[in-house]
């Protein structure tokens, strides 16, 4: 039987619509996406990594925007970024200004933003963690920062190809890197940028980043 092949946004949207979905590709077995908490509004940890963010910010891979709407709620200026058009909606729905793009392309305030946020493992997008944190470096300002959201210390960073499956389909596989917290510092210094702080809270762990002087 042939498994039919959709796209990862597809495979993404149909998550967020509620559908069961899995990755392949970053070990076995198969790990769950849970999309059910992005759907949700921001927890305890999520305001943890939350209370990093200064000033106005731009949530990188937003999802159905949990993090901009608890921004925008906090009284921040925020805007959240997804190459998923369900993802958009629904963070529009929700009430947190959200715009189709993707990082890697032109955005409203290039270099003007004060924080640029890279949660829920999001500093994985694209599969090349330094080329990442260098396009955010461009996309800060010069006095911004970058807060991340990173897998537990050990380990180096792990590049892989991984799929979604979801409804019987699989998506085609897509780039994408797993990033401990004990190696940003010297992803940051390859992106010129450095760590001001990496912090772990209840297991769960975080840094901050600026442009290096």
């Amino acid at each position: 039987m042939t498994v039919q092949l959709i796209t990862p946004a597809d495979a993404f949207a149909a998550a967020l619509r509620g559908s069961p979905c899995c990755v392949h590709g970053l070990g076995h077995p198969p790990t769950e996406v849970p999309a059910n908490r992005w759907r949700l509004d921001a927890d305890a940890g999520d305001q943890a990594l939350l209370s990093r963010c200064q000033g106005a910010t731009v949530d990188i891979g937003c999802g159905p925007g949990r993090m901009t709407y608890a921004l925008m709620r906090q009284g921040v200026k925020a805007m959240g970024i997804d190459v998923v058009d369900e993802a958009v909606r629904q963070a529009r729905e929700r009430g947190a200004p959200a715009l189709l793009r993707d990082v890697f392309g032109r955005l409203p305030g290039e270099g003007r933003w004060e924080t640029a946020l890279l949660a829920d493992g999001n500093i994985g997008i694209g599969g090349d963690p330094v080329r990442l944190l260098r396009r955010v470096h461009d996309v800060i300002a010069r006095d911004g920062r970058v807060v991340v959201d990173l897998a537990e210390p050990g380990g180096p960073v792990t590049l892989h190809r991984i799929g979604l499956e979801v409804e019987g389909r699989r998506s085609r596989a897509f780039p994408w890197a797993l990033v401990p917290a004990d190696q940003i510092e010297l992803l940051a210094e390859a992106a010129s940028l450095r760590v001001l702080e990496v912090t772990d809270h209840v297991g769960r762990w975080f840094a901050t980043l600026e442009k290096d002087a």
